[in-house]
């Protein structure tokens, strides 16, 4: 008679030889004639094919039609090829540097004011005060919400007459409220993009930078204190330099991220006032969408991406490089 800790395994056993049965014998031998690498690959395939799909011919068909007159709003107009005359166009066009300046200004200010506030607030969790699980979760919240939301949120917060932001500044600094415009502006819109920014995605870093602050044994700390190093030269000499990849790697990815800029752009100011907040993406969306040059601007989105890999390139061998020491 079988125990009843023996029917579990027997159930297995009996399920078990049922699969075997209901399988054909011609798949079964394929399946044991196939080593274990080969059936990963077997898994593995058609999500690699769809990547390549969506992914790979994209690119390619982006850098064929850099290369033509091809625009998208007359499919059935003869293609001829234009030979790197659009590339010519694109690096000679002063409007476009323009943008590309105001992108790499975006990027500096948003990259550079997300590590040290990023940085401090990891620090300063890192301590494991009383309550700060709870902190914790509060700061993330910005991260968790849609940019389409954060947009409009911001639009709200900006407004001169009813926003809570020009009243808080007003506060502070005995300016009226109504006395100026961060979003219509000249020189304020580009740094009330760069404060929602900040605000959505310092998160994102402290994150990184928190996973780098526990990394660090507890031991090197007691050694150091054992042979008495300030809290200064210990925050300095093991904290800063051992939590330095994962500071880079989160310049890395935010740096990436922010070249591509488009969706709190177009939510806060649309690229104005004027030209004042048009980054490359959304001059390369004006080219491809609006003028209609979509040869022209498949050249403009080939250059991007060829300047975003180099430069993400040549930082990860940098990173590497700080890793290794």
């Amino acid at each position: 008679m079988t125990s009843v800790t023996d029917a579990p395994s027997t159930i297995a056993e009996r399920s078990a030889d049922m699969a075997a049965r209901t399988t054909p014998t011609t798949i079964a031998v394929r399946v044991r004639g196939l080593s274990d690498r080969a059936i990963a690959w077997l898994f593995i395939t058609p999500t690699i094919a769809l990547l390549l799909a969506i992914n790979i011919f994209p690119l390619i068909w982006a850098v064929y039609l850099s290369f033509t007159n091809f625009r998208a709003n007359r499919p059935n107009a003869e293609v001829e090829g234009v030979g790197l005359r659009n590339y010519q166009r694109v690096l000679n066009d002063p409007d476009i540097w323009i943008a590309m300046q105001t992108t790499a200004h975006f990027v500096f200010w948003t990259i550079l004011l997300q590590t040290v506030i990023g940085f401090a607030l990891a620090y300063l969790i890192d301590r494991k005060f009383r309550s700060h699980a709870f902190w914790t979760t509060v700061i993330l919240i910005p991260m968790m919400l849609s940019p389409a939301v954060v947009g409009n949120f911001w639009r709200f917060l900006y407004q001169p007459q009813i926003g809570l932001f020009n009243y808080i500044v007003s506060f502070f600094t005995g300016i009226p409220p109504s006395s100026f415009e961060m979003l219509g502006s000249v020189s304020l819109a580009p740094w009330a993009i760069i404060i929602v920014d900040t605000w959505m995605w310092t998160p994102y870093v402290m994150l990184i930078c928190l996973a780098g602050l526990r990394s660090i044994p507890d031991y090197i700390y007691e050694a150091a204190e054992v042979d008495r190093a300030s809290a200064w030269r210990q925050f300095w000499s093991i904290t800063v330099p051992m939590a330095l990849p994962f500071i880079m790697l989160a310049v890395l990815f935010r740096g990436i991220e922010n070249f591509k800029m488009f969706d709190m752009v177009m939510l806060l100011t649309g690229g104005g006032p004027g030209s004042t907040t048009e980054v490359a993406s959304i001059t390369l969306k004006r080219e491809a969408f609006e003028s209609w040059l979509t040869g022209r601007s498949s050249a403009f989105a080939i250059i991007l991406f060829v300047a975003v890999f180099s430069l993400a390139n040549i930082y990860v061998k940098a990173l590497n490089k700080v890793k290794q020491r």
